[in-house]
């Protein structure tokens, strides 16, 4: 078993919230001169590329458990989905925007964990979801106002990646994590190939292989998907050092990350609503996590209070 090493947990889950802004931040800027769906290939076949070598030599098969395959596929057409929609919606929205949107997933999980894994919500984390939710119209209001519907679409890449999530929590015990991501690579791959054929057949813009590649895109692309990769390896390795509930407020730190990233790159700058927006979506979420962190230890406190006894003396 590894041993936990908290600090270099952190340390790892800060390079993911630190690098995950900028592939989003590549898709953006090919996302205006090449198809969604040929990006998204090109992020799954690096990812498979990347950790089928790394799978297999740590004697890790790459075949699922027969119980979880279904599971796998319905994670992965998720997952590919939600790319696809994050991808789609940067061509609209700021960077700094669309990852505070989509920032709502934690709100998100609360409530289909408490509706579909019967897990206890008290009305104060309930509360939190509300304003949390508030906060994240405060950012798509203005979004909205500039360019409509679109300025939607994190919100349906919350609600999908929550989905994706939960999947990701009933096989987790069963799959290796790295093997979990390669073999979600490879079928992803092996989705979108045909998908891509049919709709360079149809003449569909988004969702057909792009006629050329210019060096300069293709460097983008492999870029992009190699920090991408790199990303979530890092956030899979910082849970072998860190538990979960240390690592948790970390993650917010994207939503900063990806506000200078943007502000670097597009000189895009949140105006005052959607900046203070972000603030009670980070503030709820943390608050959130914080009464996660705290349940744990009340359980036994009040189990003790039903015996007759009120701590040890």
């Amino acid at each position: 078993m590894t041993q936990d090493r908290p600090f270099l947990g952190i340390l790892l889950m800060l390079g993911f919230c630190a690098l995950i802004p900028l592939s989003d931040a590549l898709g953006k800027v090919l996302g205006a001169t090449l198809p969604i769906a040929f990006i998204v290939l090109a992020r799954v076949l690096v990812q498979f590329l990347l950790l089928t070598p790394l799978t297999l030599a740590r004697n890790e098969s790459l075949l699922p458990a027969r119980d979880v395959r279904w599971v796998i596929v319905i994670r992965t057409i998720l997952y590919i989905t939600g790319i696809g929609l994050m991808f789609t919606s940067l061509r609209y929205l700021p960077l700094a925007d669309a990852v505070a949107i989509a920032f709502v997933m934690p709100f998100i999980m609360l409530l289909l964990g408490h509706w579909y894994l019967q897990e206890e919500v008290g009305a104060r984390r309930l509360i939190a979801c509300a304003i949390g939710f508030c906060g994240t119209l405060m950012v798509v209001q203005p979004s909205f106002a500039e360019v409509g519907a679109p300025a939607l679409l994190p919100l349906a890449v919350a609600l999908i990646f929550a989905v994706f999530m939960l999947l990701t929590r009933q096989i987790a015990k069963k799959t290796d994590p790295i093997a979990l991501q390669a073999m979600s690579g490879g079928l992803a791959v092996a989705i979108l190939v045909p998908l891509l054929g049919l709709g360079s057949a149809l003449g569909l813009a988004d969702l057909r292989f792009a006629p050329i590649v210019t060096a300069g895109e293709a460097r983008l692309l492999l870029a992009m998907a190699s920090i991408g990769t790199l990303a979530h390896l890092l956030m899979t390795w910082s849970l072998r050092f860190a538990p979960s509930a240390t690592l948790a407020p970390m993650q917010y730190l994207e939503i900063p990350f990806a506000t200078l990233v943007g502000f670097l790159i597009f000189r895009e700058w949140p105006n005052g609503l959607a900046a203070l927006g972000i603030l009670v979506t980070m503030a709820a979420g943390l608050y959130i996590i914080a009464r996660e962190r705290q349940a744990p230890r009340q359980a036994p406190q009040a189990a003790m209070k039903r015996e007759g006894h009120d701590g040890p003396r």
